[in-house]
């Protein structure tokens, strides 16, 4: 293997020639290092400040069933906020036994909920319009009606009246402000659906 020749400048122009030439090397290389630490420094900075914002303000979530059709359906991906108010017909997510559910707020606490044989809601005597239904159903009940919701809790159900296991329940039963996770807001996957919760 051949080496290279290094041709050592002769006079003193070549030589301050050389020089500034190795300076500048120094220099860019100096730069590149620095550029290079500072868009590592940026990159992680900009996923931590992701990554917190996801677990601590914006959950982003995958819904799983379809007790929350056709509202919400298996695969769905979607936003919520924490620390949200919560509001009748709200849809909110919440912990039960190491998952998290998703359901629609009825009632808050201390209202009283009733429900037909048909099922027909009503929330302090007053009939709930719920236009996100496709069919009404007593469903997997459980409790005794008129039912007022304890304090500090709230009486939840799913779309899909028929299957899903809610407030109407005892095995699920009210949930307590401690175990929401937050209010779904958005929906961004798939983006045939893509928008607001409603």
């Amino acid at each position: 293997m051949k080496q290279e020749e290094i041709k050592l400048p002769t006079t003193m122009k070549e030589y301050k020639a050389a020089l500034k030439r190795e300076r500048i090397k120094e220099r860019n290389r100096k730069n590149y290092s620095v550029i290079l630490r500072s868009t590592f420094a940026t990159l992680l900075s900009v996923a931590a400040v992701a990554i917190l914002t996801a677990t601590l303000l914006l959950p982003v979530l995958r819904i799983y069933g379809t007790s929350m059709s056709p509202t919400l359906v298996d695969g769905d991906i979607v936003l919520s906020v924490k620390n949200a108010h919560f509001n009748r017909q709200d849809v909110i997510a919440f912990y039960y036994n190491n998952n998290v559910l998703v359901k629609r707020v009825i009632a808050s606490p201390g209202e009283w909920v009733d429900m037909d044989m048909e099922g027909n809601v009503t929330v302090n005597g007053v009939p709930l319009n719920e236009p996100y239904l496709i069919d009404k159903a007593v469903g997997d009940t459980d409790i005794a009606y008129p039912y007022q919701v304890p304090d500090g809790k709230y009486f939840v159900m799913g779309d899909h009246r028929s299957i899903s296991i809610d407030s109407r329940n005892t095995a699920v039963g009210c949930v307590a402000e401690e175990q929401i996770v937050g209010k779904l807001t958005f929906r961004i996957w798939p983006f045939s659906g893509f928008g607001e919760i409603k």
